[in-house]
């Protein structure tokens, strides 16, 4: 190999670097401007514990959805059906439950295998940890008639999820997981109707699968650092 081509090669190596490298400062500004759109980061972090309460359609009827989250990762979910909890599932910080003819039993913990890589209530916050994801720009596409910003997230135990953010309003579109999963999880949200909670900027519709198929849920209360204690995760 003569010299040229050697410092051809070594020049594109470089150049193929710094564009790496200013795609990832890229995609870490757009995460950033999605955490002060949602009320800044040092406000998301003063948050430990989240309750969302969501009204849905099941089988044709009338349901809701009960979840709530505990800093750093303990969290339940819950279908009332005419005010009884027809399911639940729940994880304390190691483990993962569920109910099962009225008793506590232990679910399947591929349905929970992410939980140990999160750290706050928010995963925005956890996509600017680097111990955590690795972030890449990918480009600009269209998430039902919005332009978004387009970002490829890279969890450390191999999970990609493809995230979308609105170019005028900073905020999180749709997420779409394509490997690696939790078990029985959604690959498709597509968030939207973003309201005031307090300080909080926060979605109240979300559309879970992008074809005819797909189920809509929308948010009807939502509370932060009320309602919520250890004793829900037991």
């Amino acid at each position: 190999m003569n010299k040229l081509k050697l410092y051809i090669i070594i020049a594109f190596c470089i150049l193929t670097n710094s564009i790496n490298a200013q795609q990832d400062s890229k995609a870490i500004k757009i995460v950033e401007n999605a955490i002060e759109a949602m009320g800044g980061k040092s406000f998301l972090k003063s948050i430990s514990t989240l309750y969302c309460n969501s009204e849905t359609q099941m089988d044709g009827r009338a349901v809701n959805w009960i979840t709530k989250e505990m800093i750093p990762n303990k969290g339940s979910f819950e279908i009332i059906y005419q005010d009884r909890t027809v399911y639940k599932s729940w994880y304390d910080g190691k483990l993962g439950y569920q109910l099962s003819d009225g008793k506590k039993v232990l679910a399947n913990q591929d349905q929970f295998k992410d939980k140990e890589f999160k750290k706050n209530i928010f995963n925005e916050l956890d996509y600017l940890d680097t111990s955590l994801y690795k972030l890449e720009y990918v480009s600009i596409e269209d998430v039902e008639s919005r332009k978004c910003n387009k970002i490829k997230a890279t969890l450390i135990n191999g999970k990609i999820t493809f995230l979308y953010f609105d170019l005028k309003t900073a905020l999180l579109a749709k997420s779409e997981t394509v490997k690696d999963g939790e078990a029985n999880s959604f690959s498709t949200v597509i968030y939207g109707d973003y309201s005031k909670f307090k300080e909080l900027t926060y979605f109240t519709t979300m559309k879970f699968g992008s074809n005819a198929d797909s189920q809509s849920a929308k948010i009807i209360e939502l509370f932060y650092n009320e309602k919520i204690n250890e004793t829900d995760f037991k």
